[in-house]
């Protein structure tokens, strides 16, 4: 080695150690950091399960049941398209400037969904919090890799999980409980506090590290993809929007979607760091896999808000009660996730808890297909237990199975795929179910005394009518969600037979002994 050469190798040695050391090594000011993007995490997290019992009440102000599904498929299908885009820019600009902005525009776009006063304007409010809620996920995963030295990091990011589950299990009754008590734009303005003050404290105590690596951003890439996928979700809703599904403006959404499909591939096979790399789908394996993450997200996260006004509207509970009774599913999820990642660490296998998570799925939402406004309210909760559970023992598998089969180059992308598909099938789903429920309300025409439009009653208006015509107007809504549950087990019908065409591949040691640590 030359002596010129010298200086710049000790050089860029130095850089790379300064680049791999812990960003914060008082582990007081750690610990703070960490508890307050546990926050934003909470808050993001919430946001989308939050307004699930809120819904009905929100549709009986504004109206338009046929927007009830926007309302959560636009927060998904935006956080879903940026994600790829927020870790690249946190390369790029820095991760401390990259997740104040996010959790800024997340903190703007809940303020505005307080103060909406339509339908379309909290759609769109709600994609600009996407905006936001999709960079402060990314990020946070980015930044505690530069506090932590990895076997602690993973001590850590084991709390991440207990965050998400702690948000699902309070999002629902959180929901219930402040629209009842404060008016659904409360569930929106609670978050102005908390981000006003995760956004002061990560500004005073979280350093700024200059990025050394300049990544190239794939924008076209996920602009194309987002477009591909924003096309499905208009065309399911097109019936409503346009007259028919195969109206012109219908098939012209079709269009749009496959030049931006084609688009995405060609851009895909050229860019040097592609949002979702073209090499994954050589192997079968990787392709059923995230089949079973798209069907599962249509399931696991697509029908949260349809359950929740299946039960308002079918049962008479109060926003608060039906959030209760999500308690049952987080629980369930917890506990066949647990149980699932167990097994796997034991076992090695994978391809029978998949196969056992979609058919259990679907034995649920087949029994729902079957309730009716009679049904106790006990059957209901051990349907949404059983659901919750068999959700829960396939909710590792495509992770597990996809960075298993991907090479090791392509782990990275590979995982941030499967969070793609699970947010697009969820996207998709909750607009093929607004579909078919806004249709079985207005396909019939449906006339009930003391009720001048059934759409717009809320649950607390519903609580107020004599029980015939409480009857009646849950009679209505059950026979509209008899298909709906259908269409549903359709869709992890489909997760199912992929299950059963997979492999039976067993995991190495290394990711056995990664799996039990993670037990």
């Amino acid at each position: 080695m030359s002596s010129a050469a010298v200086p710049a190798a000790r050089s860029a040695a130095v850089a790379q150690a300064l680049a791999e050391a812990p960003l914060v090594t008082d582990n007081r000011l750690r610990l703070i950091i960490f508890i307050l993007l546990m926050t934003a995490m909470f808050m993001a997290t919430l946001d989308n399960q939050i307004v699930s019992t809120a819904l009905p009440t929100i549709v009986a102000e504004f109206g338009q049941l046929e927007r009830f599904g926007w309302v959560g498929s636009a927060y998904l299908l935006a956080s879903s398209a940026v994600m790829p885009v927020y870790g690249k820019l946190g390369d790029l600009f820095g991760r401390k400037y990259v997740i104040m902005a996010a959790v800024f525009i997340f903190t703007a776009g809940s303020l505005i969904c307080g103060l909406t006063t339509s339908m379309n304007g909290l759609i769109a409010a709600r994609v600009l919090q996407a905006l936001g809620g999709g960079g402060i996920m990314v990020s946070i995963f980015s930044i505690n890799a530069d506090l932590f030295e990895p076997r602690e990091r993973a001590r850590y990011q084991s709390f991440s999980s207990l965050v998400l589950m702690a948000s699902g299990a309070l999002g629902p009754v959180l929901g219930g409980f402040l629209s009842d008590w404060f008016g659904w734009r409360s569930i929106f303005l609670v978050n102005l506090p908390i981000g006003i003050l995760v956004l002061a404290g990560l500004a005073w105590l979280l350093p700024y590290r200059r990025p050394r690596r300049r990544p190239k951003i794939d924008y076209a890439g996920a602009l194309l993809l987002a477009g591909a996928v924003a096309s499905v979700v208009l065309w399911a809703d097109s019936a409503e929007l346009f007259g028919s599904l195969v109206a012109a403006e219908s098939l012209g959404v079709v269009a749009f979607g496959l030049v931006c499909l084609l688009g995405f591939v060609l851009v895909e096979r050229r860019v040097p760091e592609p949002v979702v790399p073209l090499g994954l789908f050589h192997n079968p394996t990787v392709g059923l896999l995230l089949i079973i993450s798209m069907t599962s997200g249509a399931v696991a996260i697509g029908s949260v808000n349809y359950i929740a006004l299946f039960l308002q509207t079918t049962t008479g509970l109060s926003p608060t009660m039906a959030g209760l009774l999500f308690v049952a599913t987080t629980g369930g999820i917890a506990a066949g996730s647990l149980s699932a990642g167990r097994l796997i660490a034991r076992t090695g296998r994978y391809k029978w808890l998949a196969a056992v998570s979609s058919a259990g799925t679907m034995v649920a939402l087949l029994l729902f297909s079957f309730a009716h406004a009679g049904t106790p309210i006990v059957l209901i909760a051990l349907v949404m237990l059983m659901q919750g559970i068999s959700i829960g023992i396939g909710q590792q598998v495509p992770v597990i199975g996809v960075q298993n089969a991907a090479s090791h180059a392509d782990v990275g992308a590979a995982t941030s795929t499967v969070t793609l598909t699970r947010m697009a099938g969820a996207s998709i789903a909750i607009s093929i179910y607004g579909a078919v429920i806004a249709h079985g309300m207005t396909a019939r025409q449906i006339t009930i005394p003391g009720v001048a439009n059934i759409k717009e009653l809320s649950p607390k208006m519903l609580a107020a009518l004599p029980p015939e015509t409480q009857g009646l107007v849950a009679a209505a809504y059950a026979t509209a969600f008899h298909p709906l549950f259908l269409t549903a087990a359709g869709i992890i019908g489909l997760g199912f037979l992929a299950s059963l065409a997979l492999k039976n591949v067993q995991l190495p040691q290394a990711a056995l002994a990664a799996e039990k640590k993670a037990a």
